[in-house]
């Protein structure tokens, strides 16, 4: 990989115009020989301004982080997938029933991962998949609902994006979700905490090079729930807000809430036309 190094004052300084901005590798991904991931892909039309091409964050891992992705014996996280079946088909709640009950083999749900969050009609709001699992769990199961990125959550969005692999992420934004979209993009492009830093300043405006020894990447979300080394453990999207706004500086926002979701609905839409590529690996 060939990629340029950030001094200090540029990392503190993002959005410097005189960065330079770096290549990723022309690496290919394919997951046990057989499930083809896009890892590169046309921006959308929403993003005409910004940028020509999307990419997955596996393209600014070393060799040896992707390798870990590319074999599901080799991948940490699909011990969470493992852990979502068990829960997938384990009764609870006052219903007596699972999720199995309902739905069949978590197989049959293979491509409801790629268009999460979207807008739920009957609720009137735009829904994570979490929080549709949790309506699921409330108002058929009978069960407690899960805290975001806690307890059944993140097994079960791993195992439902297992099913959904190589599948072209296509997040709707237009219609009763486009207000969403909109806070979510406003969100994004705002400056925040002590160091003055928006989402786009690391991932659209750096990605490519280098802070606190580590690449940025487009900040692409195709790939999570996603296995960390850094933490040794699956890692939900609204965590990982958390921690990168905490990284600002600044007071965050809750996982779960309003302005989290919006960001999920927005940054998941800057990533239509990559594939659903969950558990990832990162570093």
């Amino acid at each position: 990989m060939n990629f340029k190094t950030m001094s200090l004052i540029g990392a503190v300084a993002l959005a410097l115009p005189t960065l330079g901005m770096a290549d990723p590798d022309d690496d290919t991904l394919v997951i046990n020989g057989d499930i083809a991931i896009t890892t590169k892909a046309p921006a959308p039309a929403h993003l005409s301004d910004s940028l020509d091409e999307v990419m997955s964050g596996w393209h600014f891992r070393s060799d040896e982080t992707q390798a870990m992705e590319m074999d599901d014996f080799d991948n940490p996280g699909m011990i969470f997938v493992e852990q979502g079946v068990e829960i997938w088909n384990a009764v609870d709640g006052g219903e007596g029933k699972s999720c199995a009950s309902c739905h069949g083999a978590p197989e049959e749900m293979a491509g409801v991962k790629a268009v999460y969050p979207k807008w739920n009609e009957a609720a009137g709001e735009v829904r994570t998949l979490q929080m549709q699992v949790n309506d699921c769990r409330e108002t058929r199961m009978g069960a407690e609902p899960w805290k975001t990125d806690k307890g059944g959550s993140i097994p079960m969005e791993a195992l439902l994006a297992s099913v959904s692999r190589g599948m072209p992420v296509n997040v709707a934004i237009d219609g009763p979700a486009q207000a969403t979209w909109e806070k979510g993009k406003e969100i994004y492009y705002t400056r925040y905490g002590q160091l003055e830093l928006s989402c786009a300043n690391c991932h659209e405006d750096n990605y490519g090079n280098m802070i606190r020894a580590d690449h940025l990447s487009q900040g692409q979300i195709n790939g999570f729930p996603t296995y960390r080394l850094k933490n040794a453990k699956l890692n939900g999207t609204h965590s990982r807000f958390k921690g990168c706004v905490r990284d600002t500086r600044a007071e965050t926002f809750s996982p779960g809430g309003p302005e989290f979701v919006a960001l999920e609905l927005y940054v998941a839409s800057r990533g239509n036309g990559l594939s659903v590529e969950g558990p990832s690996v990162r570093n």
